[in-house]
């Protein structure tokens, strides 16, 4: 039988930006996404998070299409320049209220809430004082996180601190694809540090607002595999690993910074020199504060090939791509997540494990009759449930499933161009159409297993 266990997970994902709309509603503060989205060329398509998927005024609807879903949990993220619009200082009432309201409404249709603290809307006038690559954030935020689990942690009992470290500094500081669209190693470097610590300083917050707290973070992490057996394309493999993953992993697992990833930052001109400045005494440990899970965001996997070496005088390739990529033009590679469930829980041992986002960017949307037929996110929903029971079966402590994600949204700086959605959202009338993806994650939720099948 295909079953999970008993006491499995079954969620969606969404973040604040991305759904609620109603920027300037209630008190809320400007964000380093608001003001990235005004920029002209930040994103692909020249819109912005002020309406989205209107969440703010449309959050009952939502929790109704949750619970004919049939979901247990659903991460969602609080914006902090709705509670604090300045990042410090006086609460915003009204702000903190609709999380109240709307974990009051999730609790009332049987759905638990799990909530992300930061998923990338730092409050400007934040930025404007130094953001992540400045210390004094790292007690900004800890000071956030006080106030939201004091007011919600009666109701709240899962809590993840950030989402994505790495998206935040090298998206956002070292690449510039992402706000606030800067282009400085060195403030990158920082910045992941500061994440760190914050979560790291979070815990104990947390953990003494709410009773019997299960507290974790979220890391998007990348399986790589060397492209061919060269020891040009194995190096390659060991350095892309250590920038994207273990340079978040080993850190919050008591291991400190990798010494390696160190060496090629400052071979690189990253850095410097090998010592760490922005690193002070007793950072480490807490950094490496316990949780009680670790949240893996998957998409898909690297085939890494090195760059340093002529294609000519390296060795062949053994490892292709599949010929199946999403519009987000990322490999589906539905192994990756088994092969990435198993090395963290053979090499890091997290209590438990949460796949906090999984899921695909098609562009189907309503036929003539009104359904909407996405049947490659069908495949990628199924085969990557079946690589998460894989994982299962194979010991690792994986204690849920968050499908990304509920809605269609903005999407970064691609603006309204990706749909992730279970449900199709019609941005022009804020309709919601359940896609064939959405019913087959109904059917699985009310099964607790794989041997489901869609009509035609």
């Amino acid at each position: 039988m295909r079953q999970f266990p008993h006491d499995f997970l079954w969620g969606v994902a969404t973040s604040a930006y991305q759904i609620e709309g109603a920027t300037e509603a209630d008190g809320r503060g400007e964000s380093i996404w608001d003001r990235f989205s005004a920029t002209p060329g930040k994103i692909a398509d020249g819109t912005d998070g002020s309406v989205a998927c209107d969440h703010y005024h449309r959050w009952r609807e939502d929790v109704e299409q949750m619970r004919w879903l049939g979901i247990k949990s659903y991460r969602f993220s609080v914006a902090w320049p709705r509670v604090l619009p300045t990042g410090r200082g006086p609460v915003n009432r009204a702000g903190l209220d609709f999380y109240s309201r709307l974990v009051d409404g999730l609790l009332a249709a049987g759905i638990e809430p799990m909530v992300t603290l930061y998923h990338w809307d730092l409050p400007q006038a934040l930025h404007d004082k130094g953001g992540w690559p400045a210390r004094d954030t790292v007690s900004a935020f800890v000071e956030y996180a006080d106030e939201v689990s004091q007011v919600l942690g009666d109701r709240v009992k899962r809590w993840i601190t950030h989402n994505e470290p790495w998206c935040i500094s090298v998206l956002g500081y070292a690449n510039g694809e992402h706000a606030p669209g800067h282009k400085n190693w060195g403030e990158a470097l920082a910045a992941a540090h500061h994440v760190l610590l914050s979560h790291g300083q979070a815990v104990s917050v947390l953990r003494s607002n709410v009773k019997n707290a299960e507290v974790g973070i979220t890391l998007n992490l990348v399986p790589a595999q060397p492209a061919s057996p060269s020891a040009a394309d194995q190096d390659a493999c060991r350095a892309f690993d250590g920038g994207f993953n273990r340079w978040y992993l080993d850190p919050l697992y008591g291991r400190g910074y990798p010494r390696d990833v160190i060496a090629d930052h400052v071979a690189a001109g990253r850095l410097p020199s090998e010592k760490l400045d922005f690193v002070k005494p007793g950072d480490l440990e807490a950094m490496a504060a316990p949780t009680d899970f670790l949240g893996v965001n998957y998409y898909s996997r690297g085939i890494i090939r090195s760059d340093r070496i002529p294609e000519s005088q390296n060795a062949p390739r053994t490892v292709h791509a599949e010929p199946e990529k999403t519009d987000m033009d990322w490999e589906v590679y539905a192994g990756g997540l088994t092969d990435l469930l198993v090395r963290l829980h053979k090499d890091y041992k997290p209590r438990r494990l949460y796949i906090t986002e999984n899921g695909a960017a098609y562009a189907t949307g309503p036929d003539a009759d009104g359904r909407v037929r996405d049947t490659k996110r069908v495949h990628y929903l199924r085969t990557h449930l079946e690589a998460s029971l894989a994982a299962i079966q194979q010991g690792v402590p994986l204690g849920g499933y968050f499908a990304w994600s509920l809605l269609d949204n903005f999407e970064w700086a691609y603006g309204y161009q990706k749909r992730f959605g279970l449900i199709f959202v019609d941005y022009a009338t804020q309709k919601r159409i359940p896609k064939d993806s959405a019913h087959l994650y109904r059917a699985v939720v009310a099964q607790n297993g794989l041997d489901v099948e869609l009509a035609a």
